[in-house]
């Protein structure tokens, strides 16, 4: 956790040339989010998309799954749109599935550390996992 944006950092450090996308949940982003400076005072152009579900999302699964219940994972996220343009970075919201793509594009033409919110519903990953779970191979 909290990988995504110094990894990125150092993927654009490596391999200037090429686009690099950072994707992190928000909790991830939040831990080491302060390196949008740092990817801006160099100059590196990179786009980290921020699935933002407002909570650990992948811990609540594993809760809900193991103990029926989940706690103490939830919290608040500031306005990543605004958080990153306090840096002097862009920021872009997308509010429906149709616009991921033609966001992810107008944020690499930006040549710039564009942080992408998307909010994303992890209430999926219980349903499939009871499902799978009910899936048995009569071989």
């Amino acid at each position: 956790m909290g990988i995504a944006l110094p990894g990125a950092l150092a993927a654009k450090l490596a391999y200037p040339e090429r686009r690099v996308l950072a994707v992190t949940g928000n909790a991830g982003f939040m831990m080491n989010s302060q390196e949008i400076e740092t990817a801006l005072r160099h100059n590196l152009a990179l786009v980290v998309v921020i699935w933002n579900d407002s909570e650990y999302g992948l811990i609540k699964w594993h809760q809900e799954r193991r103990f029926g219940r989940s706690g103490d994972i939830s919290f608040t996220n500031p306005d990543f749109v605004k958080y990153a343009e306090s840096f002097g970075a862009k920021g872009y919201r997308v509010e429906s599935p149709g616009e991921l793509i033609p966001t992810l594009g107008r944020a690499f033409n930006d040549d710039t550390v564009v942080v992408v919110d998307v909010p994303v519903d992890y209430g999926e990953n219980m349903k499939l996992t009871e499902k799978l779970g009910q899936l048995v191979c009569t071989i």
